[in-house]
This record gives C-alpha cells, structure tokens and sequence, in this order.
C-alpha cells in the first residue's frame, strides 16, 4: 500500500476517476485499474478526507445546537412585551451547562481528538465560542442576574413581589376601562386614576426603592439598570398612568418643597426689617449724647452769669 501521506493525495483523484467513469463511455484499461487501486486504498483503512469528530464530541455539538435553538426561540417569543429573564433562565442555564462540557474535553478513548480543539477552535469562525458570546453579551446586558437568586433558579423575592403589584395594576385598569369605549377623552379616566392610585403608588415606590438598592450595591458595568423586564414593565405602566389616562401622582416631598420656597420667600422680607430695626436703633444712640451735651452747655452757661 501507498504511505499514508500518499493516499491522502490520491484519494480525491482516483474518486473523481470513478465519477467521471461512471458518466462516461464503457470503462478502459486505465479506468478499470485506478477502481482497483481506490479500492485497495478503502480496503487498507484509508480515513476520509475530512475529519470525523468522535462519538462523544459529536453528542455534545448536537446538544449544545439544540440548546442554542431553545434559547434562541425563548428569547425571540419574549422580545415583546420583554420577558426574557422570567422565562428564558432555564435554557440559558441548561446552555451554559452544555458549553461547560465541551470545554471540558470530554473523550474517552486514548485516540479520540479533544473535545474542546476540534469543535471550539479548529478553524477561524469558530462558531460555538461566537454563539456562546453572543447568548452571554445578550444576557449580561439584559442584566437579569438581577432579576434571579443568586444560583439563578428561579426570580428574586423582590421581583415576584414586584412582578405581583404589576399585574394588580393591570388588572386594575382593565377593570375600570370595562365597559367604556376606546377613544374616550381624558377627562373620562378620572375613575382610573381614582380607583387605581393605591396600587400604582405602591409599585412605584417599590420600584425606586429597588433602583436606589440597586445603584448602592451594583459594581457591573450595568449596575445602574435593573433586569429588563422590571424595567419594561415600569415603562409600560408609567405610560399608561401619565399619557394614556392622564393621571398624576402626588410628589410626597410636597411639604418640604413648600417650606423652603416659602423661607426663601421671606428671607428678603426678614432681611430688610431687621436693618431697618438696627438702623433705628443705632439712630436713638447717635442722638442721645447731644441731647446730654446740650443741657451741660445750659448749666455752663447759667452759672456763668449767675
């Protein structure tokens, strides 16, 4: 048999041989002996040549792309209204679970290629470590390890009470609006403003509170954001509360607000009469010597011509 270098080279050759044969005229001399040499070659254990990859790293390519598929669709049907961080942290999970494995280099037999070289770096557009980047960069700036415990099994006590007065104040409004027609006026949400203020106010200020936790705690590059879905559903129902129904809600620092501008307002006031007093006063001192100077010059003068 050929070296083996040899039969890497003539391997391609004497298949096209073949093919060409078979769409040929009858078969000669030559091109009954280059048959005879291909299967001689097939016959001495000649590799394909292209390399297969091991059972066991086949298995985990197969299901780190069926993992890639779910995630991808879970993040696709949750875009809108956002709920990625709610619905899609088991497939992320179960991903991430699936890369570690790969990047551990599992292979049992001795001959076996690495795992890890053959499907994460063997050529230049390294497909597995691009996705994996991807669904991590998608994650990390969906920040939703802020939305998730600390293992990421399922949300946070703060988000599912969070989660919980969101929907109340959906429910809420839908409430209120049954019954009346789309294209009512302004004037006519005032029962939604009225009937749901408790609500939205609480959510509200559930929402700041997590904000200011959030801020004082975080040290990530998107520490000054919470999870996406908290943040979109605040968005949604703050539009809903401000330029759908046109109601407002009453700032709770009103009555500090009012007592320094009413100080302010004063202060001219305070400044200008106390210098008025003072000068007044300064004045009555001023004048009291003469008084007193004159009436010495009177006694001078009497007992001068007395």
């Amino acid at each position: 048999a050929p070296p083996r270098s040899l039969r890497r080279v003539l391997l391609p050759a004497l298949a096209l041989l073949g093919l060409a044969a078979a769409a040929g005229p009858p078969q000669t001399p030559a091109l009954e002996l280059a048959q005879e040499l291909a299967e001689e070659l097939w016959s001495a254990g000649l590799p394909g040549d292209l390399p297969e990859l091991e059972p066991e790293c086949r298995s985990l390519l197969a299901a780190f792309a069926e993992g890639s598929a779910a995630l991808t669709g879970c993040l696709g049907r949750r875009a809108r209204p956002v709920r990625l961080c709610q619905g899609c942290h088991g497939p992320y999970r179960r991903l991430l679970a699936q890369y570690g494995s790969i990047a551990r280099a599992v292979g049992n037999s001795s001959e076996s290629h690495n795992c890890a070289k053959s499907i994460l770096t063997s050529d230049r557009l390294q497909i597995v470590v691009t996705l994996s980047e991807f669904f991590n960069e998608t994650w990390e700036a969906a920040n939703c390890a802020n939305c998730l415990k600390n293992n990421s099994e399922g949300l946070s006590n703060s988000t599912e009470e969070f989660l919980d007065l969101f929907n109340k104040s959906l429910t809420c409004f839908e409430h209120n609006l049954q019954g009346q027609a789309i294209d009512l006026s302004p004037n006519n949400y005032t029962e939604v403003c009225k009937n749901c203020n408790e609500t939205y106010t609480k959510l509200n200020d559930l929402y700041n509170r997590l904000q200011r936790m959030n801020r004082q705690g975080g040290e990530s590059a998107h520490s000054a954001h919470l999870c996406i879905d908290v943040e979109d559903a605040m968005n949604i129902t703050r539009k809903l509360w401000s330029r759908t129904f046109n109601c407002s809600l009453p700032c709770s620092d009103t009555v500090p607000v009012i007592a320094v501008s009413s100080f302010i307002l004063f202060l001219p006031i305070v400044f200008y009469l106390s210098s008025f007093l003072h000068s007044k006063q300064k004045k009555r001192i001023l004048i009291l010597p003469k008084r007193i100077q004159s009436n010495a010059n009177l006694v001078n003068i009497q007992e001068k011509y007395s």
